[in-house]
């Protein structure tokens, strides 16, 4: 497959940007978190991994609505209706990869991302050589529960009084309310920030980001707050790798908890890295990546 970009057409007739980087016969499909975030923090993961040893194919593309790709006029009811699901985005990256080509695959997912991981082992890892969940839970009472304890750290009493207040109100397009949410970004989410994934214009697709998620990472007022899928985790047969941040906003516990029940998986952390440890601490991060495909190639992964 060349590399470079590709622009697909689905069979809903909307278009997403996809984009190929690296040589190799082992293929990696990557998604982005949000959702309505974008592909940017897998843009030098093939290099990534060269470092580490391994060629890799990383395909990676933005999901409907996401920055490259088509969005839909989610003020209709009818598209939100049918877009605004689990089920679709699921369904769309088997489409993607139908529409790729792609078969034996590895499959890699950070966030949101990791939740449309868990969901497309568990129904199409038929498919899958692998799978890679990166920073994401099985249930979000378990994120929700994790939130509560890293704002009650990271903020004064006042600073946290305050977040609660304005969630109340549902008050959150206020400049203190937003630095608080900086402070907290800057501790759990994006600990380290190159300058190459920042914009001089927000490319989170707000709409669809607020459907699933809420105003922020630190609160969950969207559907994700019905998000629960740890009685399937059985269904994921394939081997994979839950990785998670050492200082995040998804709890380590619950990665290992996940890892112990899924049938064949491990788990890794990455040292002072957020919730985008891919970017914080890139060397562990890709080592750890590199040696689970290394080992699921050679046939000594094992539990």
């Amino acid at each position: 497959m060349k590399q470079g970009t590709k622009i697909l057409t689905l069979d809903n007739g909307y278009h997403l940007w996809t984009n190929t980087q690296g040589e190799g016969k082992i293929h990696l499909l990557a998604l982005h978190g949000g959702p309505g975030g974008t592909h940017e923090y897998w843009e030098d993961t093939a290099k990534q991994l060269k470092k580490q040893g391994l060629d890799v194919q990383v395909h990676m593309y933005d999901q409907l609505g996401s920055w490259y790709s088509d969005t839909p006029d989610w003020d209709d009811p009818a598209v939100a209706k049918n877009i605004e699901t689990y089920e679709y985005f699921v369904d769309e990256v088997e489409e993607v990869r139908q529409k790729l080509g792609l078969d034996n695959f590895y499959l890699i997912g950070q966030s949101w991302g990791g939740a449309l991981v868990q969901m497309y082992a568990a129904k199409y890892g038929d498919h899958l050589k692998g799978a890679i969940i990166s920073s994401m839970v099985d249930r979000i009472g378990d994120y929700t529960d994790h939130l509560a304890q890293i704002r009650e750290k990271a903020l004064t009493p006042d600073e946290l009084a305050y977040m609660k207040k304005c969630e109340a109100e549902n008050n959150y397009d206020n400049d203190r309310y937003q630095e608080l949410v900086g402070k907290l970004n800057d501790q759990f989410v994006d600990r380290k920030k190159p300058a190459a994934i920042a914009h001089l214009t927000e490319t989170m697709s707000v709409p669809l980001y607020n459907a699933f998620q809420g105003d922020n990472e630190f609160v969950i007022t969207g559907k994700l707050k019905d998000w629960n899928f740890t009685n399937h985790l059985k269904d994921i047969k394939v081997p994979t790798l839950v990785t998670f941040g050492e200082h995040e906003t998804m709890p380590m516990e619950t990665g290992k908890r996940m890892a112990e029940m899924i049938p064949n998986a491990k788990f890794v952390s990455t040292p002072e890295g957020g919730h985008h440890h891919m970017i914080d601490n890139a060397p562990v991060y890709y080592d750890h990546l590199a040696t689970f495909i290394r080992e699921v190639e050679n046939g000594t992964f094992n539990k």
